[in-house]
This record gives structure tokens, C-alpha cells and sequence, in this order.
């Protein structure tokens, strides 16, 4: 993909671990590559259809200058999310350098790195305590105002028999495609942080709950970790995740089925 490039951005700020680094400013730079389809802005040679890379500038500065953090890579994430936030980028990866960082050694420079871009997620939710439906429309507005998460498309709210043994209630389920910077760790702790806002409790494997949230699909990752697998390694057995899924996302290829989705078959 095209980018616009940004090399030796010097700030003057405060951010470091030790007391007097909080306050006497010096010096941070800033590189980055930020990552758009310059496609448009070829024919029509407007800015507009392009990543102002001044306006990126300012957003990197702002950030370093209103800030104080104790580490450079908190300064780099924060830049580079901003950067996402303020612009149409798709990716950003952005190194800070720390050229006056107080180490007692001969060198050049000290810094970070970080590599952050827009991913296509599709998650499913379901509801069957309470007022179930109000669960999941909360839960739906609660991600999109979850920084780094936008809402992009919902399927229909359907009414399904419980899964797995242990519920006792009927389930109201969903769908929705959702447009993150986050990680799937970060968009997996996001997600957490909600089903605990709406009164989820973990005890029982498969009980009746106010709001369960699952990671479906997370761009063409494949994750396999202790408490992260993606693709979720049952949704083609569910018809309840499957049914949803299809009316937002027919033609996305499961990456280990290698199918899309509106031909995997329960």
C-alpha cells in the first residue's frame, strides 16, 4: 500500500521514568510510515483525498507535548492512535526516539516501535437474562464508543434454544462487523470490560447470562492461545452464530475452512 512518510519530527516534551524527566523537557523524534490508497488523490490531486501529512504532524506533537508518560512505548501507541483517530489511515507504524534518554553508556539513540492498522472483526453477542434485547443494544453502544472500535454493520436481533447443557432460557442473538486498531488481545480485554459493565458474572461454562460477546473472525488472523483461539473454534457448529453471521458477512472466507460464509453448513 502507498504511504506517506514522516522522518526526524522533533518535539520537546516530557516523558520519562525518573522524576527530573517529568519536568525539564527535551528532545523526542518521530518517524513514521502511514499507510493509505493514494489512488484517489492521483486523479483528483486534492489534499483532501490524501493523509495531510502536516495534520499528522501536529497529532504526534499534540500528543507528546500535552502528555507526561513514564515510557516511550505508551508515547508511541498514544501517538500512533491518535494519528488513526484524526485521519483515513489504514496503518501507522511510528518509532520514537529518545536521543537525550539518561543512560549512563555511549550511544546514539534509545527508542520504540510500533505497528498499529485497521482490522475487519466480526463478533457475535447474545443475551438470556433479563431484559435481553436492552444487553445487547447497550453492548452494541458501548463498543462503538470503545476508542479504537467503530460499529460498521448489526444484523437482525434473532431468538434461539440455549447451547450446551446448562442454560435454561432462550437466547437472544446478533451479529456485527466492527472496524478496530486494537489488537485482538486489546479488542478481547475491551470486550471483557463490557460483558463486566452489563452484569456478567463467570461461574458456570455455558449458563444463562446477561451479555457474552465472542471474537468470530478477527481480519484473516489465525490465534491459538490459552484463553484467545480465532476463529472461534465452534462457530460452525452454531447455528445461532452462523444465521447472524451470514447477513452481514456472506462472502467472507473463514480462513480455516477456506470458505465463505454463506457455504459453511452446520
Amino acid at each position: 500500500m502507498d504511504k506517506i512518510l514522516i522522518r526526524g519530527l522533533e518535539v520537546t516534551a516530557c516523558h520519562g521514568c525518573k522524576d527530573f524527566e517529568k519536568t525539564h523537557p527535551q528532545p523526542f523524534v518521530f518517524d513514521a510510515d502511514i499507510y493509505f490508497d493514494f489512488s484517489r488523490a492521483a486523479k483528483t490531486d486534492e489534499l483532501s483525498d490524501t493523509v495531510n501529512y502536516s495534520a499528522a504532524s501536529k497529532i504526534i506533537a499534540t500528543v507528546a507535548q500535552s502528555n507526561c508518560y513514564n515510557l516511550i512505548e505508551k508515547l508511541a501507541y498514544e501517538c500512533a492512535y491518535a494519528v488513526l483517530d484524526g485521519t483515513e489511515a489504514e496503518r501507522i507504524a511510528l518509532t520514537v526516539y529518545k536521543p537525550q534518554a539518561p543512560v549512563k553508556l555511549k550511544f546514539g539513540t534509545m527508542g520504540a516501535s510500533v505497528d498499529v492498522r485497521r482490522t475487519t472483526a466480526y463478533l457475535s453477542l447474545g443475551s438470556s437474562v433479563g431484559d435481553r434485547e436492552k444487553y445487547l443494544q447497550a453492548a452494541l453502544g458501548k463498543l462503538n464508543t470503545c476508542r479504537g472500535i467503530k460499529v460498521k454493520k448489526t444484523s437482525d436481533i434473532i431468538e434461539t434454544e440455549p447451547y450446551g447443557g446448562v442454560a435454561e432460557n432462550k437466547f437472544l442473538n446478533c451479529a456485527a462487523e466492527i472496524e478496530t486498531y486494537l489488537s485482538a488481545r486489546g479488542l478481547l480485554e475491551a470486550i471483557h470490560g463490557i460483558e463486566n459493565a452489563c452484569g456478567r458474572t463467570r461461574t458456570v461454562r455455558w449458563e444463562d447470562r446477561t451479555l457474552d460477546i465472542d471474537i468470530i473472525f478477527f481480519g484473516k488472523e489465525i490465534i491459538c492461545e490459552d484463553d484467545l483461539v480465532v476463529p472461534h473454534p465452534e462457530y460452525f457448529r452454531r447455528g445461532f452464530v452462523l444465521e447472524p453471521l451470514r447477513q452481514i458477512a456472506p462472502d467472507f472466507v473463514c480462513p480455516v475452512l477456506k470458505k465463505p460464509v454463506k457455504a459453511i453448513k452446520i
